[in-house]
């Protein structure tokens, strides 16, 4: 029997507004909501999702997404270990390896190595067993006793683990995430050889590491809807280019792209400023051709959106993550193409 498709929107800002969008979305029909950990840009992510969780009844919470870099692993799996008490088990712990929370700390993204072990030591915390101290100086205190390891002790069996879902782009993530995580959200657009591409990915990682091949598959997709192709580009051109720019995260796109797409990747990466991260009108935003837009987004008229969408589910994904309009958009239109997906494209996709 097919696993039932998970419908999710996001959201960012101070901790009240993101409690009364997630109340919004869950009235809505939404399935799931994520929350923006950049604690430059937005409100504290954890602090928003506990405050949602008392906002809402269903609806699942997740962080969309978190980094290894400002937390450590164990102050990461306590935080959304409380939400998912906090929740009664609707929590998700979404993480990538940084962009916007570290650019705005004067760093590039953690390393796929050090990511990886991050990953591990994250699920053995959420597990409620011990991960072994990589250095330390506790003996200084001369203590009668002291812990040899660590481990989030406060965990109740009662409540399930925490899953772990990474945000995923680039081959070595992917493989990453399919050793270790329990499920994957692909950041590559809307393209279904794409997405096809990096679902082939994890299932060969898998496969090599001795793991059943299959596993949870999601995908972030930028989704407006509007009778003129040219407006919903003018409405997501934030997000597009913030997506499209993590396939060329370091200048040079990966994964399965033609030369003219190839092109305009490495064009976004080349222009992207990090203090219009996200928004509409931006200068990477402007490089963006229409032609592109349409293949790694979903724009345009109902039944065209619906028809995207349709093709990427049976690919085998259980879950979407829609990005709507973007930071600055035409809040009048914006309302309006979200509204259209929520009353005419989700309910063709149940």
């Amino acid at each position: 029997m097919a696993t039932p498709l998970e419908i999710w929107s996001n959201g960012a800002g101070v901790p009240k507004a993101f409690a009364r969008r997630a109340a919004q979305l869950e009235q809505a029909g939404f399935d799931g909501v994520t929350v923006v950990d950049s604690q430059n840009l937005a409100g504290d992510c954890y602090v928003a999702l506990a405050l949602a969780a008392h906002a809402t009844e269903r609806i699942r919470l997740a962080t969309g997404v978190t980094n290894p870099f400002t937390r450590h692993a164990a102050v990461t799996a306590s935080a959304i270990a409380t939400v998912q008490a906090e929740s009664n088990g609707r929590a998700m712990l979404g993480i990538g390896r940084g962009d916007s929370a570290l650019a705005h700390l004067g760093h590039a993204p953690v390393g796929v190595p050090a990511f990886e072990t991050y990953i591990r030591d994250l699920q053995t915390y959420l597990r409620g067993e011990e991960v072994p101290f990589a250095g330390g100086d506790l003996e200084k205190l001369r203590l009668a006793g002291e812990p040899t390891g660590s481990r989030i002790a406060w965990l109740r069996a009662s409540v399930p683990k925490v899953p772990v879902d990474v945000a995923a782009t680039g081959p070595k993530v992917i493989a990453a995430a399919a050793r270790h995580a329990d499920r994957i959200t692909f950041a590559v657009g809307a393209d279904v050889e794409r997405i096809r591409w990096g679902m082939e990915v994890a299932r060969g990682a898998r496969k090599q590491a001795g793991l059943d091949p299959e596993m949870p598959f999601g995908a972030y997709v930028t989704v407006i809807v509007h009778d003129d192709p040219a407006v919903a580009k003018r409405l997501g051109e934030g997000g597009v280019a913030l997506f499209a720019r993590f396939s060329a995260m370091h200048g040079h796109a990966v994964g399965p792209v033609s030369d003219a797409d190839r092109r305009q990747l490495e064009t976004i990466h080349d222009a992207y400023d990090m203090n219009h991260h996200a928004q509409a009108g931006s200068q990477q935003a402007a490089t963006i051709g229409l032609d592109f837009a349409e293949r790694f987004a979903i724009l345009g008229p109902v039944d065209h959106c619906i028809a995207r969408l349709r093709e990427l589910v049976a690919l085998g994904l259980d879950r979407l993550v829609i990005v709507g309009p973007s930071i600055g958009a035409d809040r009048a239109e914006a309302a309006a193409a979200e509204e259209r997906f929520v009353e005419q494209v989700m309910p063709a996709l149940r």
